[in-house]
């Protein structure tokens, strides 16, 4: 017997919000019922364990992430440019051993670009 990943969630002050954010940023769609305590973008079909999902919690962030997405672009200038237009904070660019930003959702969890 083994388990299979189902998806990621994270803790949010405003699932919905977060769920919207994520849900633009990746082209998908937010899942029925969502609402500020808990949300979700809907998984890619193709793409097993990518449901995420947001939960309201009462603290706010007081850490870097221990875990984070990564996101890949052909077109990395325009894709910060629009993540950044959807609300994202550029926080770090790294161009040495390959290019990559790291940037905040408005939750303030941390994501990296990376061009590819």
């Amino acid at each position: 017997m083994s388990s299979t990943v189902f998806g990621v969630s994270f803790d949010a002050h405003d699932a919905r919000a977060a769920a919207s954010f994520w849900a633009a940023a990746l082209g998908r769609t937010v899942a029925d019922g969502a609402d500020g305590d808990n949300a979700a973008v809907d998984a890619d079909p193709a793409i097993p364990g990518s449901r995420i999902g947001f939960h309201r919690v009462p603290e706010n962030k007081t850490v870097k992430n221990r875990m984070h997405l990564d996101l890949i672009t052909a077109d990395f200038d325009a894709e910060i440019s629009r993540l950044t237009g959807l609300g994202a904070t550029r926080l770090n660019e790294i161009n040495a051993g390959g290019h990559w930003a790291t940037l905040a959702d408005p939750e303030g969890n941390e994501f990296d670009v990376i061009a590819g």
